[in-house]
């Protein structure tokens, strides 16, 4: 039997009010949704689970949230559609553009992505495979 190999992701957040606007546009225009916000911890997960797998927090060291240099996240979408919406909506709330919304490479049509950079400065993929 195959097991997922990532149980969970933590993302460090300078300011989690910032950030939780950033995660809550760009997450929702894929189908999830804040799911708690307690103590400057903010978890996410799929709209209509009790589920969450994602969460955006200060470091729990106390130090500065910092982002790491290669590090990516990538949220998968359902279609072009809600990458283009998950683009827009990150840039809205706060993000930065780390790449606008196409395929990759621009000849080949099997995978669709865009590039942010969250209020702290992590990076983000959001893509499908139409």
């Amino acid at each position: 039997m195959a097991i997922m190999m990532i149980g969970y992701v933590t993302i460090g957040a300078k300011d989690s009010e910032a950030s939780g606007r950033f995660y809550d546009s760009v997450l929702g225009a894929c189908g999830n949704e804040r799911k708690f916000a307690d103590g400057g911890w903010i978890g996410y997960g799929v709209c209509g689970d009790d589920n969450h797998s994602v969460y955006v927090c200060p470091p729990f060291n106390k130090e500065p949230a910092t982002f790491g240099n290669g590090m990516m996240i990538a949220f998968k979408a359902h279609s072009i559609e809600q990458v283009d919406a998950a683009h827009a909506a990150g840039l809205q709330s706060g993000g930065s553009d780390e790449g606008k919304p196409g395929y990759r490479p621009p000849e080949k049509q099997s995978w669709y992505g865009a590039y942010l950079r969250d209020p702290t400065g992590n990076k983000i993929a959001i893509y499908c495979t139409p």
